[in-house]
């Protein structure tokens, strides 16, 4: 465990995941807090893959699959970037995909933020936020946040749950206009989960940005505890030794 709050500043996902992997090896496999902040949100190709083939040979979600479960930029892409469309193709889509994993069976982070609450009346929250954004006046920034969590379905005494991990996200409009998305998590899994939980973050604030008429210009994450989770310390030692390799080959 870490000693002092630990904060990564980058520009590159796969370098900040790289840099993180290293620091949990550090500490024995946790850290706490953790704050990640990036910008520009390049990724290297070669560390993706490197962990997209690791997890998959493990029996693990991709990145994808991961990513998707908080906005599914694949379904925005084939519905034409139009996002009423993504809402009722989504919400039209659940059912199927709480049956894919049972993970899912109480539904997605992107359901909770486009219908949060009981049926007939659910909150679409991206929608509230948009609205706002698009206003001449600047929004109430009490206004700009949506929740994960519900305490009225996910506070249980079950030994693991699994989702959600993911609390809730808040939005900020800067004076130049530009967008930042905070995201809150108590705990994160950071082999199985984190890569792809930060790149649909930031898929998300894309997406929010450009439906606002604003530009994304930085993500945060702030995480109460960080773990290595299904990922022995031989095996994440290996996996930094490679990526080490990749990093030095593009020095």
């Amino acid at each position: 465990m870490s000693k002092t709050p630990l904060i990564i500043d980058d520009t590159n996902l796969s370098s900040a995941w790289h840099r993180i992997l290293k620091l949990l090896i550090e500490n024995s496999g946790e850290v706490s807090p953790l704050v990640l902040t990036l910008t520009d949100f390049h990724e290297t190709k070669e560390i993706r893959n490197l962990l997209d083939k690791h997890l998959a040979s493990n029996k693990m979600p991709t990145i994808p699959t991961v990513s998707e479960t908080i906005f599914p930029e694949g379904l925005y892409e084939y519905v034409g970037y139009d996002r009423n469309k993504l809402y009722n193709r989504y919400n039209k889509n659940l059912i199927r995909i709480k049956k894919i994993s049972a993970s899912n069976r109480k539904g997605t982070y992107f359901s909770r933020l486009i219908a949060y609450g009981e049926i007939p009346n659910p909150v679409n929250q991206l929608e509230i936020i948009i609205s706002s954004l698009q206003g001449k006046r600047t929004a109430r920034r009490s206004k700009l946040q949506a929740s994960i969590f519900d305490p009225t379905t996910d506070h249980s005494n079950s030994a693991m749950q699994g989702f959600p991990c993911l609390q809730h996200v808040t939005f900020f409009k800067t004076k130049g206009g530009g967008l930042i998305l905070n995201s809150f998590y108590a705990i994160q899994f950071f082999y199985k989960r984190s890569y792809g939980n930060w790149l649909g973050l930031i898929n998300l604030g894309k997406f929010v940005a450009k439906e606002a008429g604003l530009e994304f210009e930085r993500f945060n994450c702030f995480i109460g505890v960080e773990h290595l989770d299904h990922l022995k310390q031989s095996d994440a030692k290996k996996m930094l030794a490679e990526m080490d390799k990749i990093t030095s080959v593009e020095l």
